[in-house]
């Protein structure tokens, strides 16, 4: 059984539809064991104590500098002895050593289709109405390894969304992730946590 760490910063919708998506069996061979913020006032969190999750919060107000805050946040992981860590709208840098103790086994949910509209700067909304600016004919999401640099590592899904005539910023997101985003995170969560009992059961036939 996988054990899954699900990081956000705000609602938890992506968070939602991986419970949802456990609940109803089309996600197998995994569990969310914990549900951590940065936000103190993250409705994610509710999400997670109504399901009988734990729910904790690391926020970086509470830490005298970046670098406590960054311990504290790997710590708060290790406890947890996590197989899998999910980044779904979680709005803080990622520590380096974070990335290096959990190296290809933290993967993030991005509202575009990658390399389109990553990186510094591209979050939320942003993302969207560069999108819109642009004036391409489709978009989606990506779920992606996390590495050391912003939105840069192995892409495992990606789901195209067609956008439409007069789309402002907050539809085309809602459609989005509708559409992409609650699709492909537990898909790709699922696709990690089966190919892991795979191995599991295989055994090492060398």
């Amino acid at each position: 059984m996988l054990r899954v760490g699900v990081m956000v910063s705000g609602g938890g919708t992506n968070l939602q539809a991986i419970l949802d998506a456990i609940d109803a069996g089309k996600l197998t061979n995994a569990r969310v064991v914990v549900v951590i913020s940065n936000n103190p006032g993250a409705y994610a969190l509710e999400r997670a104590r109504k399901h009988g999750i734990p729910a904790a919060c690391v926020s970086p107000k509470e830490f005298g500098d970046r670098e406590q805050f960054n311990e504290a946040l790997v710590a708060k992981a290790d406890e947890y002895e996590l197989d899998l860590i999910v980044l779904a709208g979680f709005l803080v840098k990622i520590p380096q050593q974070m990335i290096d103790k959990y190296e290809h086994r933290i993967i993030n949910i991005h509202p575009s289709l990658i390399p389109s509209f990553c990186g510094v700067g591209y979050y939320g909304l942003k993302v969207h109405e560069a999108a819109l600016a642009r004036g391409v004919k489709l978009t989606g999401a990506t779920v992606h390894y996390v590495d050391g640099g912003m939105d840069t590592g192995p892409i495992l899904l990606q789901k195209a969304v067609k956008v439409q005539e007069g789309d402002t910023p907050e539809v085309l997101q809602r459609r989005v992730m509708e559409e992409a985003e609650w699709v492909i995170l537990p898909e790709a969560i699922h696709q990690i946590a089966n190919a892991k009992q795979s191995q599991k059961e295989g055994g090492d036939n060398r």
